[in-house]
């Protein structure tokens, strides 16, 4: 096969084929996605439920449906695919990858595109106490078990975690004739979006139990019970508070991890706050060339998200490719983050690198209702964005112009959240 690229893009999840895509429509040649699957689409494929591609497509779609179309589109771009292949290293543009048909095989990009995804967090990172039977699955793997294998997990479930996959299968193993007893969280909110508590617990009476957690799981071969406690402020259990469930499976639904480990064998920096690469404006890491988006560098709430952050990413490599490269001296400015806000995407952006405006995706770390984003030079205000409801299960994003940017004096830009201020103030800026 051909060994050398204009830009190679690892993962064929949704990021991925939306980066190629944009990549060949960018100009690039030869573009190639490397995907560890037998099939594209990534975990779209055993998303079954509807809910994609409002945004983007205007419309309506199952999981693999939108992935559908976009392995159509980067076919009809030209677009290689490579597929049951596994990456191995990625090494100054050097990728490195095996599989049962080629072997080991060496490829070479002028770009490199970075979409691995991400995987969940299972019981071991939660340290659930008690015994260790069968019938404990996270969220995810019991839905590829449902909707890819055909299997049913069990029969009367307790969820661990509000997180949107969880959410789903609640509703999902609801359909298939099982009995959910209760979706139980530890944080005082819901870390799914809104539609998904609607749609999926309160349209079929399911009880979502808010700052309490699993203190116990008993079963000598199969999950027999398991004990629920409410914590206080400081996430510890309280005594008196048990509550047993008489169940046979427990779905964990605790939390999302970006598929990392390839970014950090390349010694590209990492996020701590993400858990996902350092990136520029344009999704470029800090090794020039190397571009990384969607769940892998942050996780979203929504495919369509993916796609638009994505499609960015694979411009921006194409360009790279075609030997476009940001001024040396271009002025960088740091985001950093105050108030309720957890986390900024981008991490840094170049002045010289923006056109007429650049977006800011953030996450806050407790409900706002009437709450202010505000963008701060130093103490300076450039610009704010009033929103009437904010919550962690939902990603924020801000739309900030160029003008505005150029007009900072310091080196650092600080991204805020917060109650609306007592004269309702708000600044330019616009509003998304």
């Amino acid at each position: 096969m051909e060994q050398k690229y204009d830009v190679i893009v690892v993962g064929g999840g949704p990021a991925g084929l939306a980066a190629a895509c944009s990549a060949k429509e960018a100009g690039a040649k030869r573009v190639l996605v490397i995907e560890r699957e037998k099939e594209a689409g990534g975990i779209l494929n055993q998303c079954i439920h509807n809910g994609f591609g409002l945004h983007y497509f205007k419309e309506e779609l199952t999981g693999p449906e939108y992935a559908a179309r976009f392995v159509k589109m980067a076919e009809e771009r030209g677009v290689e695919i490579l597929l049951d292949t596994m990456v191995l290293a990625v090494e100054d543009h050097q990728v490195t990858a095996c599989s049962a048909a080629l072997g080991l095989i060496c490829l070479e990009g002028k770009a490199v595109v970075l979409a691995m995804g991400c995987r969940e967090r299972t019981r071991g990172a939660v340290a659930i106490p008690g015994d260790r039977p069968s019938g404990i699955f996270t969220a995810g793997t019991a839905q590829r078990y449902m909707n890819i294998e055909g299997w049913m997990v069990g029969r009367r479930v307790v969820i661990l975690g509000s997180g949107d996959i969880g959410l789903i299968m609640a509703r999902r193993m609801t359909l298939e004739g099982a009995k959910v007893l209760a979706c139980v969280e530890l944080m005082p909110y819901c870390n799914g979006l809104n539609r998904n508590i609607v749609q999926c617990l309160e349209d079929y009476g399911i009880p979502l139990y808010l700052s309490h957690t699993v203190t116990n799981v008993e079963g000598l071969h199969r999950v027999e019970k398991v004990t629920v406690s409410e914590v206080g402020p400081d996430r510890k259990p309280v005594p008196g508070t048990e509550m047993v469930f008489d169940c046979d499976t427990l779905l964990l639904s605790v939390g999302l991890i970006p598929e990392n480990e390839l970014t950090q064998k390349a010694g590209i920096p990492l996020d701590p706050a993400t858990k996902g690469a350092y990136v520029y404006e344009n999704m470029e890491t800090r090794e020039p060339g190397v571009f990384s988006c969607g769940n892998v560098v942050h996780v979203h709430d929504l495919v369509d998200f993916v796609t638009a952050e994505s499609q960015k990413a694979g411009k921006a490599a194409a360009r790279y490719a075609a030997g476009e490269r940001c001024p040396e001296n271009a002025r960088v400015f740091s985001m950093k983050k105050d108030g309720c806000v957890t986390y900024t995407v981008p991490q840094a952006i170049r002045l010289e690198n923006v056109d007429k405006k650049t977006e800011i995706s953030f996450r806050v770390n407790r409900v706002l209702e009437d709450g202010l984003i505000e963008v701060r030079d130093k103490e300076k205000v450039i610009c704010s964005f009033k929103r009437e409801h904010m919550a962690p299960g939902e990603m924020e994003h801000i739309t900030v112009p160029a003008v505005l940017l150029a007009k900072a004096e310091g080196e650092e830009l600080t991204v805020s959240a917060g109650p609306q201020k007592a004269d309702g103030a708000q600044a330019g800026g616009e509003v998304r």
